[in-house]
């Protein structure tokens, strides 16, 4: 899309459009890390009233276990879907009825046997499945982006995300008041956390898609890469925010007030995402996708005023591209797909994110303290992001990835130490900046570089479902970490040591796993890494 006599110079409109759809990744960041600051809040809010009332407690329980159920069989159909596309009707009906049968057991073992009592783990469990309920949204809005930015559009579905976020910041700070549906309390902040977590998954997806389509291909990577950064933007200002919103206030405050106005301050960037969204156009693959050429040529002079005839021939040329089955590369590549997004999550990152005020509480920090060191956090976890996006292609995706997993490892497997011994403080801190950054500079951004890279053009559809493991598995982590972590029996044996070594044994096998398996592609066009995979 560039033009080689003006490679240095791009009309301001590319810049403008980008800034835009990037407040999607910002939005992204925002909403799943708002929760970092009210995690302790919402338990003393939703979870200790519960405690002094049997009555209450089991009628909340009892929605609980439903609302939860009806989350998993939702989540269980379109892994199903996936399914059947991947092996076909037959096979994948087959490998359905075992993922069903599995799955209905493990949640009657896991939720809903038993009486309905609150007992230390089901309130563990309710407080995990209630922090981590957006993922769940998560998971549905990734699944059917690709269905939304087609039949809607990228700018509609953006539109579409930016409402959701609006209703969700307005949801989950009012639950009670806002309580349509006349479900318990928490069972209304659940959905109005889902029904953010849709936006996100469906911003996660049209956000970059957006950007790539209207970028010139000179500098589409480095538009493209902003929307990572703007993530991890968006969950460092909600620590600002989450911490000027509790400073100086009394526990009591944040525990009936403060927390609604963390939820409730995401309303501010939803509404300028929304706003602007108005005035942005649709991107030109999609005009074209609806034979609105008119309207596509006349967005591609403004964008490529010198080339637009020439991108236009490419875009609809490559619309004619045919898709093969999915496993026309074997199945390797997608289970490499698949696990990479799993140990990235495996690793523990999100309980850091989204719980490091409590770890840091755990520590001995008072509230502010803990809100002050997770902004701390979040400057390293930016901070070496952005020296990942510079050297990514200077010392390849392999070695980082290796490198990144052991320093993890390490990282976690002594912070777990620090626990079981007793002995927290400053050292504790610096080994849990040092997972950060280590994660920052390869997980982080690198997987997705290798996610983008790996799957052929044409059976790129089947990246969904990495994307879709990647929030099963991140809702996995969010959901357990505090029955790991808050458990009277394993806090007496390895006093909160227990979790951290789990993800420490995770990096290494994350690390094992990148050497024994997953190819290099630093210099290697996407042609030669299709080659790569014919010739397995």
């Amino acid at each position: 899309m560039t033009d080689p006599t003006r490679s240095s110079s791009f009309p301001f409109v590319i810049i403008a459009l980008t800034l835009v759809a990037t407040l999607g990744g910002l939005l992204f960041g925002y909403d799943t890390a708002v929760i970092n600051g009210a995690t302790n809040a919402l338990r003393q809010f939703f979870i200790t009233p519960l405690e002094g009332d049997p009555v209450l407690a089991s009628a909340t329980i009892i929605q609980f276990k439903w609302l939860v159920s009806f989350c998993l069989v939702v989540i269980g159909a379109l892994i199903t879907s996936f399914l059947i596309r991947l092996f076909g009707r037959n096979k994948g009906l087959l490998w359905s009825t075992i993922f069903w049968i599995a799955g209905i057991t493990a949640l009657y073992l896991f939720l809903l046997r038993g009486e309905n009592v609150l007992t230390e783990s089901l309130g563990n469990s309710i407080k995990g499945f209630t922090i981590s309920s957006a993922l769940v949204g998560c998971i549905i809005g990734g699944s059917v982006g690709g269905y939304v930015g087609q039949s809607m559009g990228r700018k509609n579905g953006l539109i579409l995300a930016a409402i959701l976020f609006l209703i969700s910041a307005l949801g989950s700070a009012m639950p009670e008041k806002l309580n349509f549906l006349g479900l318990s309390t928490i069972s209304s902040f659940i959905f109005y956390r889902v029904l953010g977590g849709i936006g996100v998954g469906l911003a996660s997806m049209l956000s970059p898609m957006y950007i790539a389509e209207i970028a010139p291909a000179k500098i589409r990577g480095k538009l493209v890469s902003w929307n990572q950064f703007a993530i991890i933007f968006g969950m460092l200002v909600v620590y600002f925010v989450n911490y000027f919103i509790a400073r100086g206030r009394a526990a009591e405050w944040i525990n009936t007030t403060g927390w609604r106005w963390m939820f409730g301050s995401e309303t501010i960037p939803a509404t300028l995402f929304l706003v602007l969204l108005f005035f942005v156009p649709e991107s030109p693959r999609y005009l074209v996708l609806k034979q609105q050429e008119n309207k596509a040529i006349s967005l591609l002079r403004r964008i490529s005023p010198l080339q637009a005839d020439r991108v236009l021939a490419d875009i609809k040329e490559s619309l004619r591209e045919k898709k093969a089955p999915w496993l026309s590369f074997g199945g390797l590549v997608i289970i490499i797909g698949i696990l990479l997004s799993v140990f990235q999550q495996f690793v523990g990152i999100n309980v850091v994110l989204y719980y490091a005020g409590d770890i840091f509480r755990s520590m001995g920090a008072g509230n502010d303290t803990s809100l002050l060191q997770t902004i701390i956090v979040g400057i390293v976890n930016l901070s070496f992001t952005v020296v990942a996006i510079f050297t990514v292609d200077r010392f390849g995706r392999k070695p980082l990835m290796v490198i990144g997993a052991l320093t993890m490892a390490v990282s976690m497997i002594a912070l777990g130490l620090s626990f079981y011994l007793e002995s927290v403080g400053l050292l504790s801190l610096i080994f849990m900046l040092t997972y950060v950054a280590a994660f920052a500079m390869s997980w982080g951004p690198v997987t997705w570089v290798l996610l983008s890279e790996i799957f052929p053009n044409s059976i790129r559809g089947v990246m969904s479902i990495a994307v879709a493991s990647q929030w099963v598995a991140n809702l996995l982590v969010s959901w357990t970490f505090p029955m790991l972590n808050e458990s009277t029996a394993l806090t007496r044996l390895f006093n909160h040591g227990f979790s951290y070594w789990i993800y420490g044994l995770m990096g290494i096998l994350a690390a094992w796993f990148v050497l024994k398996l997953v190819p290099e592609t630093k210099g290697r066009t996407l042609e030669e890494i299709e080659k790569f995979w014919k010739a397995r």
